[in-house]
This record gives structure tokens, C-alpha cells and sequence, in this order.
């Protein structure tokens, strides 16, 4: 919301908890204002490479019929046997017929502005619009309706065997009988729709969105939710499905309100989680936001705030681990929780595994040491048997001072922190040398540690440098002409609003940074935010055409940082995939009987 104090971030904002009773015309377009062109054609074979025929047509608006549309087609080669005996339309019935470049612009004037509806309505639309194309033409881009469709969704077995034109126009009463002209069957499929839609009717299907998303496969509980829909704004912001105690079952953020959480009640919301949500939501709180970028910010917070049980991402940020370099006298590296000042970090990592990965990628880079003990001068241990494999220098023997031992620290702490390129080298070096001998399962296991390390370390450099800056003022322009503006400070988002026009930005900057958050930096990498939401902020400012209005301190990434390497590790990755995808197993296991 423009000029919302960024200390709301995290909850509802005023005035937006009322609960608001809608009518099912905010919702869609009532199917009573829904003009329908039921079309059925004729053709000389069952592809949109062969020919058309014949075009029928029926226009039809609130049951009542407006208009009929029919021609025969001259396809331009012989029509075959079989399609002559079927249809009864034979070479001298289309001899002096129009070609299709004269019928189709008259079809599709009688057609403008409609909803198209086809028994089969693929077969049909494609063969349209493969004359479209053969023509020159650009498809309308009609909605279209398959009756076929509805029909498997509420025709049962019992009353009808399938779903054949010829079958379902007798059991909804249809005067006409089908057989395989273009007019008369689309007049039959005329009293199809409206036998179908009067059986949706009380299923919930009263608008043309929803009947353009009907699907069998959307449980009636599902359907029936539709009216959480009702009120919604169509602004960008946060949406919390909630249930009847209160609880956050679902975070989400859209930039319509009204029109994602519509979506969860459609055929296209697949997830069967999601279904099973909506079944026990009972009501959906909006927070509209001033752009989609404090949408995603509060999604980020929320879905930390409430840890809803059907969000899967974000949801444990405190869960995050990090690499850590001790600070004693012979440093080693650590899997933390925890963030401390006065000491080297790297990470987040999503978890422990690829934090140990990254972890082996220092250590066979320099060699630092890998016993947990802590070491003194004055009193000497036994060395490991790393120390025979020339992997340690064993400062637990007294065998290296610190001052030289801290060189293998200092080389591990500049790769996590500025210049990865000796770890980097080494670690190439070392992954070539073992594909040379042909080891290529432990050069792909060293490829993959490289790769934990560099890519984290590449993130974090990534978002320290915005991290450091006390304060960042950013604008981007927006689709109705105004600016979306932002205020971060130390990485976390403190303020966001939008102006009109290009003159107000400064006036609405000010305005902004005046009631911003006060943000109060902690210890590490990431003082005042998780990793997502200043990776977030970081995508949004390096989208094209965003301006940077204010900047105090200094944003920049290391020169020699890990992000250079970002084709790579993109290589990588690409060959990580590949060789999963052939250890797959191929074709079907034996049955066994």
C-alpha cells in the first residue's frame, strides 16, 4: 500500500480484514451475458491438413437463438468415397461452392466477439485454425467450450454409454438429429450445451471462467469454495488461506489478488495438496502492497511468521547452516547454526550435507586442519593419519607455527570472503588430472564440492554487497506509467510505495525514507534479513530499467569473487543432470507372474 510504515510488513494491513460478501459477478461473466457460436464442419479427412467441407453455425445468448451461419466449402481436391456416403456431400455439391479463403473471413465476421462451442472442439478449432494459417489470417484467438469435455464430467454411465453427438442429443431432448451435416449437428449440440450447463448450474458453474476451467477432476468441495473468492482486490499483494480456528494454512502472492485465489477453485490448480487445502480454508485475508516486490517480501515473512504446514518453501529459515572458520589459534572450519561476530562465515547452506561438501572443497584445496581438538602450544598430540597422507602439516605435532599455519586459514577465509581463484585452480587442476587417468566418478565427486563451495560463496559475496549498504533508494518504472520505489537498508526492505508519474518519484522517496523502518544491522553476512529476502530484492534491482535514486555506502561485489566462475558451474550443473538422467533405468522392470 502507498505509504504503508514497513514496520506492518509482517501483518494485515488496516481495514483489509472485513469480511466482504461479493456477488458472483465479480467473479467472471455471467454465462447469461455469454454470446456462443456452437460450429460444427465438415471435412474430407481427420487432419487440419485436409479439407473443409461444410461450416454450420448456431448463435445462441441466455438460451435464446440469435443466428445461424452455413455453407458448403469447396476443398479444392476430390472429397473421398467414404466421406461422400458418411456426409452426403459429394464433388458436384462443393463444384461451385466458395473455396475457403471466401467462407472462412464470412464465418469468422459471424463469429466475432463469441465464445466458441464444438462437439470435439479440438478437431474443430484445429481445422479453423489451420485455415486460418493457410490464408494468412491470425486467429482471433477464441475461448472455446468442448461439450465432450462436460459431458464426461456429468453424464454417467447409466444414462448414456458415451459421449457421442448422436448419443447425448436424444437424452437431452433434442429435436434434431444428428448426421453428419454441419447445420443440423450443431444444432443438436445447441440443446447439448444447454442441457449441460442447466446440470452445472447447481454444481457451482455459473460464469464463463469457471466453465472455461471446468474439469471432472476438481472435487465439488474444492468448487464449492469459490465464493472465498468474492471481494478480493485485483491489486498485487499477499493472500493467507486461514480455517475455521484461525491458523495459516497457505501463503501465496499474485500480482491480482482476486484472480490467483480464483484459480485454486478451477481445473487448473493441479496439486493435490493445494485441493485438500482448500477444503479445510475458511476464509482468505488479502494484504494489498504497494508493488509485487513487497508482495514477495511479506510472502517471505509470513510464511516464516506462521510456518504454514501447506507452503513447502521458506518456511524454516532459522533451519539454515553455515561454514564457519573458528577463531583460535589453529583455525579449522565448522557446520554452525549460528552466526557469531569476529569470525569467518559461508552460507547459508540449504543444508548439511552440501555444507560438508563445500567444507571438503577447503580442505583439499589448503591444508587446513580437520581434528576437532583444540590445540595448544605448550602441549603436543599424536598427528592422524591425514598427516602421513601429506593432507596436514600437523600443527598438533608442533611440526608448523601459527604464523604458518595461518597462511592455509588466511587462503581459506579470502576464498570464502573476496578471491576464490587458488581454491578454485587447485580444484581444477586436480579435477583434470583424475579425468586424464580416467577416474571420472571421483573427478565428478570433486567437481561437485567445487561447486557447493564456489556457488555459495558466489551468493554470499552477492548479497553482502548490499548487505553493507546502510541505505539503498531504488525506483523501476511500472506498466500504468508510475514508479515503484523502494527503500533497503542493510538488505532488508524498510519501505516501499509507488508515485504516479516520474515527477512525484522524489517527492514520494522522501516521503518513503522519512517513514522507513528503523533497521538495526546484527553480526555476519546477512545482519537484518534471511537470504531470500535480499536475494529477492537483489532480482528486483537488476531487472532493466531500475534506477538507483540514493545510496549511502558502497555497493560492489569482489573482483575476484566466486561469481565469476558462473558458466562454470552452469556446466557443471548441466553435467551433474546429464549423468543422473543416465543412471536411470531404461524401459519397463520384467512382471514377474
Amino acid at each position: 500500500m502507498p505509504g504503508q510504515l514497513p514496520g506492518q510488513l509482517a501483518g494485515a494491513l488496516p481495514g483489509q480484514l472485513r469480511a466482504v460478501q461479493g456477488t458472483f459477478e465479480e467473479l467472471g461473466t455471467p454465462l447469461r451475458d455469454v454470446t456462443f457460436v456452437v460450429v460444427d464442419l465438415e471435412t474430407t479427412g481427420g487432419t487440419p491438413a485436409d479439407g473443409i467441407t461444410e461450416i454450420g453455425a448456431v448463435k445462441v445468448r441466455a438460451g435464446r437463438r440469435l443466428g445461424e451461419f452455413q455453407t458448403l466449402v469447396n476443398p479444392g481436391n476430390p472429397i473421398p468415397a467414404f466421406i461422400q456416403v458418411m456426409t452426403g456431400i459429394t464433388d458436384g455439391m462443393v463444384a461451385s461452392a466458395p473455396r475457403i479463403e471466401s467462407a472462412l473471413p464470412a464465418f469468422l465476421e459471424f463469429a466475432a466477439g463469441s465464445v466458441l462451442v464444438a462437439h470435439n472442439a479440438p478437431f474443430d478449432v484445429g481445422f479453423l485454425k489451420a485455415a486460418c494459417a493457410a490464408t494468412g489470417r491470425a486467429w482471433p484467438g477464441f475461448a472455446a467450450v468442448d461439450t465432450v469435455k462436460l459431458a464426461r464430467g456429468v453424464v454417467t454411465r447409466d444414462e448414456a454409454p458415451n459421449c457421442k453427438l448422436g448419443t447425448l442429443a436424444p437424452l437431452f431432448g433434442s429435436p434434431t438429429t444428428p448426421n453428419h451435416r454441419a447445420l443440423s449437428d450443431a444444432r443438436a449440440t445447441v440443446d447439448v450445451l444447454h442441457g449441460l450447463l442447466e446440470r452445472l448450474g447447481p454444481m457451482g458453474i455459473t460464469t464463463l471462467e469457471e466453465l472455461l476451467g471446468y474439469s471432472a477432476k476438481v472435487r465439488p468441495e474444492q468448487r464449492r469454495k469459490r465464493y472465498l473468492a468474492a471481494g478480493l482486490p485485483t491489486e498485487p499483494g499477499v493472500y493467507r488461506f486461514e480455517d475455521a480456528r484461525g491458523e495459516v494454512l497457505y501463503v501465496g502472492t499474485s500480482g491480482n489478488i482476486r484472480d490467483r485465489v480464483r484459480t485454486y477453485f478451477t481445473a487448473s490448480e493441479l496439486r493435490t495438496r493445494m485441493a485438500e487445502m482448500v477444503g479445510l480454508a475458511e476464509r482468505v485475508v488479502p494484504i494489498v502492497c504497494a508493488h509485487k516486490l513487497e508482495a514477495s517480501v511479506r510472502e517471505l515473512r509470513l510464511i516464516a511468521e506462521h510456518k504454514p504446514r501447506y507452503n513447502r518453501r521458506s518456511r524454516f529459515p532459522e533451519r539454515m547452516v553455515w561454514l564457519k572458520l573458528t577463531e583460535e589459534t589453529f583455525p579449522r572450519l565448522s557446520v554452525v547454526r549460528q552466526v557469531r561476530p569476529d569470525e569467518a562465515h559461508l552460507g547459508p547452506f540449504g543444508s548439511a550435507r552440501v555444507a560438508e561438501e563445500a567444507m571438503t572443497a577447503a580442505h583439499e584445496a589448503f591444508r587446513i586442519r580437520q581434528c576437532r581438538q583444540p590445540l595448544s602450544l605448550r602441549r603436543t598430540v599424536p598427528a592422524c593419519v591425514l598427516a602421513e597422507m601429506g593432507r596436514c602439516n600437523a600443527p598438533c605435532e608442533g611440526r608448523e607455527s601459527p604464523a604458518e599455519y595461518a597462511e592455509h586459514a588466511d587462503g581459506v577465509r579470502t576464498a570464502m570472503e573476496s578471491d576464490a581463484r587458488e581454491l578454485v585452480t587447485r580444484l581444477r587442476a586436480r579435477i583434470e588430472a583424475l579425468s586424464a587417468e580416467g577416474r571420472y566418478e571421483d573427478a565428478a565427486r570433486h567437481r561437485d564440492r567445487l561447486a557447493a563451495f564456489a556457488r555459495t560463496a558466489a551468493r554470499m559475496q552477492r548479497l553482502r554487497g548490499l548487505t553493507r549498504c546502510p541505505e539503498l533508494v531504488a525506483a523501476r518504472p511500472a506498466r500504468d506509467g508510475g514508479w515503484d520505489i523502494a527503500v533497503v537498508r542493510h538488505g532488508r526492505l524498510a519501505a516501499a510505495t509507488v508515485a504516479p508519474h516520474a515527477r512525484a518519484v522524489l517527492g514520494a522517496v522522501a516521503a518513503a525514507q522519512a517513514t522507513a523502518a528503523t533497521v538495526l544491522p546484527g553480526t555476519g553476512p546477512l545482519p537484518a534479513a534471511s537470504a531470500e529476502e535480499t536475494e529477492t530484492i537483489l532480482r528486483w534491482l537488476e531487472q532493466p530499467g531500475t534506477r538507483l535514486v540514493a545510496l549511502e555506502g558502497e555497493w560492489s561485489s569482489p573482483l575476484h569473487g566466486a561469481g565469476r566462475w558462473h558458466a562454470w558451474l552452469a556446466a557443471a550443473d548441466a553435467h551433474r543432470d546429464t549423468s543422473r538422467e543416465d543412471d536411470r533405468p531404461r524401459g519397463r522392470l520384467p512382471r514377474r507372474r
